[in-house]
C-alpha cells in the first residue's frame, strides 16, 4: 500500500536522502496558483518569496503552462548541434523586447553570470587590448551571483567561500554603493567590466542611493569598461520597471536575466548584449546542451508576453508603495522593526540590531502559522516578494497577517 504523504514524511525523506545544503522553513508545499500555495495537508498560504522572484507571473500561470505543455508534446530538446524552429523566434522576440542585438540562452542564473564573465573577458582581449590573462572585473562586497567556484571567488560571504578554495583570480572587490571606490578601481587599465546587482537581493534588499547606477555607468563608459547588470532577481518587472536599471535610464552593456524569464516553470536564463560584444565569442567557445531548447524558447516568450499584457511592472510599482507604507507604520508601533526598504514588490524589513538573533526566523515561523510564507536572510532581515499578480485585496490581507505575526513578539 502506498504511504500517504504528510509534511513530516516529506521532510524526513529529504533529510535522509538529500544533501543538507539548504535550511528551509518546515512547510511542505504541493500546489500553487497565482499568489497562493498550499501544503500537503491543504493549508493555504500567501507566497511572499516567489521562489526568489522566479514566479513573478504567479504560480502555474495558465498561458505559460499552456506553452510548456504544447511544446512538450512536439519537441523538447535538440541540443545546439542542430537548428530548431522555436529558438530563432524566441531570440528575435527577446532581443526586441529588451532592445539588444543578440541573446545567448542558458539555463540558470549562475550560468548566466558565468557567461557574462567569459564574454567580458573575451571582449577585453579582442576589443580593448588587455594583455592575455590579465583582465580584471570589479565586483561588490555582499554580492550574490550564484554558487559556482568562479562566482564564489568574488563573494564576501564566508558561508559561500569557506572550504571551497582555491579560487578563481581576476576580481577586484569594492564596497557596494560607493562611487569613489569604483572610480579608484577603474584606474587599473586592465579592468574589463563592472558586475553589479542594481539592488542587492540576497544581502537583504539593499537599495543603493539614487544616482548610483547612472554615475557608475558613466564612469565605466569613460574608462571603456563594460557595465554588467545582474538582473536575475531584480529584472522582469519585480522592482516596478521592466529592469531595475530602468529606474535610472541605464542600459547595461551586458544584461543577465533568469528566474522570471520562465515564470518559474522551467530553468531559463539569458545574457543580452550588442554585436560588438556578443560576437567576440565564436563557435565552440561557449555553450549548453539545454540552453535555448524548444520548450525554453516557447516558455520564455509566453512569460514575457504575460509581463507586458498584464502590466506587471506597473502593478509592482503601485502595490510596492502600499506595502512599504503599511510596513513603515510598524516602526512607530514597535521598537522591533528598525527599517523598511525596497522598490516595487522587492522589499525587506530589518527587525533588530544584530544578525546573530533568531528573531527574524521566529517571525517567519509565526507568519507561516498565520498563512504567509517569507524567509529571513542575514539573521535579522526578512524579504517580502509576492508574485506580481497578487491583487490589492490579497496584499492587504497578507499585510494584516504579517503585522499580526510581528506584533505577537512585542
Amino acid at each position: 500500500m502506498k504511504e500517504t504523504m504528510t509534511s513530516q514524511l516529506a521532510i524526513e525523506l529529504e533529510d535522509k536522502y538529500g544533501a543538507h545544503n539548504y535550511h528551509p522553513l518546515p512547510v511542505v508545499l504541493s500546489k500553487g496558483e497565482g499568489a497562493k500555495v498550499w501544503d500537503v495537508e491543504g493549508k493555504e498560504y500567501f507566497d511572499f518569496l516567489s521562489a526568489y522572484s522566479a514566479v513573478n507571473q504567479g504560480h502555474c500561470n495558465p498561458k505559460i503552462i499552456s506553452a510548456l505543455i504544447d511544446q512538450a508534446k512536439i519537441l523538447t530538446l535538440t541540443s545546439r548541434a542542430f537548428y530548431n524552429d522555436t529558438l530563432g523566434v524566441y531570440e528575435k522576440f527577446a532581443t526586441t523586447f529588451f532592445g539588444y542585438d543578440k541573446i545567448l540562452p542558458m539555463n540558470t542564473g549562475a550560468e548566466g553570470d558565468e557567461t557574462a564573465l567569459k564574454l567580458c573577458r573575451k571582449w577585453a582581449y579582442t576589443k580593448k587590448g588587455v594583455p592575455e590573462n590579465q583582465a580584471k572585473i570589479i565586483v561588490c562586497e555582499n554580492n550574490f551571483h550564484g554558487r559556482t567556484i568562479t562566482v564564489i571567488s568574488m563573494s564576501t560571504d564566508p558561508d559561500s567561500r569557506g572550504g571551497f578554495g582555491p579560487f578563481t583570480p581576476g576580481f577586484i572587490t569594492i564596497p557596494y554603493n560607493d562611487i569613489p571606490a569604483l572610480e579608484k578601481a577603474l584606474e587599473d587599465p586592465n579592468v574589463a567590466g563592472f558586475l553589479v546587482e542594481p539592488i542587492q537581493g540576497e544581502a537583504g534588499v539593499f537599495v543603493p542611493d539614487d544616482g548610483y547606477l547612472s554615475k557608475a555607468y558613466a564612469l565605466c563608459k569613460a574608462k571603456n569598461v563594460l557595465f554588467i547588470a545582474d538582473e536575475v532577481q531584480t529584472g522582469i518587472a519585480r522592482t516596478g520597471k521592466l529592469l531595475a536599471c530602468d529606474h535610472e535610464n541605464v542600459r547595461p552593456d551586458i544584461l543577465i536575466l533568469g528566474k522570471a524569464l520562465s515564470g518559474g516553470v522551467y530553468p531559463i536564463s539569458a545574457v543580452l548584449a550588442d554585436d560588438e560584444i556578443m560576437l567576440c565569442i565564436k563557435p565552440g567557445e561557449h555553450g549548453s546542451t539545454f540552453g535555448g531548447n524548444p520548450m525554453a524558447a516557447r516558455v520564455a516568450v509566453a512569460a514575457l508576453e504575460v509581463v507586458k499584457e498584464e502590466d506587471l511592472a506597473g502593478k509592482a510599482e503601485y502595490l510596492g508603495k502600499i506595502f512599504r507604507a503599511e510596513m513603515s507604520k510598524l516602526i512607530e508601533e514597535t521598537t522591533l522593526v528598525k527599517k523598511v526598504r525596497g522598490k516595487g514588490l522587492l522589499n525587506a524589513i530589518i527587525v533588530n540590531d544584530t544578525e546573530d538573533s533568531q528573531t527574524a526566523w521566529n517571525i517567519c515561523m509565526k507568519m507561516a502559522e498565520n498563512g504567509v510564507l517569507a524567509k529571513p536572510t542575514h539573521g535579522n532581515i526578512i524579504r517580502f516578494a509576492p508574485p506580481l499578480v497578487i491583487t490589492e485585496d490579497q496584499l492587504y490581507d497578507a499585510i494584516s497577517r504579517i503585522k499580526k505575526s510581528i506584533l505577537s513578539f512585542c
